[in-house]
């Protein structure tokens, strides 16, 4: 693969959508290369990685690293600027062609704030960042439409469903489940069976970019570059959907 060089004189919104075609393009080639199962996913995990983590050492020799195939080097806790990638996101849905709900998510973290962000669906050809923010459609469906795991749906989402009249739009990647309210397939995304950063950072900055709400289950802040990098639960919704999910999941909890 001949990976090219970053856009001329690129700023962080372009070198981010770029890097994350770039890995998604890389990850095409090894979905087609005739490995399967657990070698497909394997083969899949590192390539990206590998592949991101010398772009960027090119591109930002100077910035930290934060990625969930690599050792977390502390030192990114004192660093100014990390990026913050998940190389495959959606490992599972990757090994099945020809589904196309897998995802490369790079983000910018900087000063305690997301700055630039992006998620490829290399399945669809489409990169989402933040360099060009997406346009939300005004709403299509009448009944509010929430995004969950297509493996494991939380038992609360469903009981909020209930409550909204809501329907369930199962799929997966969390990249995926965040974009898919940018692109008005569903309107929200409610999650609090555990994530890390990487799962969720460059996802949050895209839709944020777009306008639509985002916070942890609790209405607090989503902070990144934390020294524990989970980040188990979030919300992502059309901003006139928040105030009903946050009562609701204030009501119930999430258990």
């Amino acid at each position: 693969m001949t990976t090219g060089h970053p856009p001329a004189d690129s700023d962080d919104h372009a070198l981010a959508a770029w890097l994350a075609t770039t890995a998604g393009e890389r990850l095409l080639e090894v979905r087609e290369g005739g490995l399967t199962g657990r070698e497909l996913k394997d083969a899949g995990d590192l390539a990206a990685h590998e592949l991101l983590m010398e772009l960027l050492a090119t591109s930002r020799p100077d910035d930290a690293v934060l990625s969930e195939e690599g050792k977390d080097d502390k030192r990114r806790l004192d660093a100014r600027r990390v990026w913050i990638v998940d190389p495959l996101d959606g490992t599972r849905e990757f090994s099945e062609p020809p589904r196309d709900d897998w995802a490369v998510h790079v983000a910018l973290w900087e000063n305690g704030e997301l700055v630039a962000g992006a998620v490829a669906q290399p399945a669809l050809g489409r990169t989402f960042h933040t360099g060009e923010p997406p346009v939300v459609p005004p709403r299509t469906s009448e009944r509010p439409r929430i995004a969950v795991s297509r493996t494991r749906p939380p038992a609360f989402v469903e009981a909020l469903a209930a409550e909204m009249d809501a329907e369930l739009v199962p799929m997966g990647s969390a990249g995926v489940k965040v974009i898919s309210v940018v692109r008005d397939l569903t309107d929200a995304y409610v999650h609090a069976g555990g994530q890390y950063e990487w799962d969720n950072a460059a996802p949050v900055a895209v839709a944020r970019s777009a306008g639509l709400f985002c916070s942890r289950v609790d209405g607090s802040e989503l902070r990144y570059n934390q020294d524990d990098v989970s980040l188990p639960d979030l919300v992502v919704c059309r901003p006139e959907l928040s105030t009903q999910i946050l009562e609701f999941v204030g009501r119930h909890g999430t258990a």
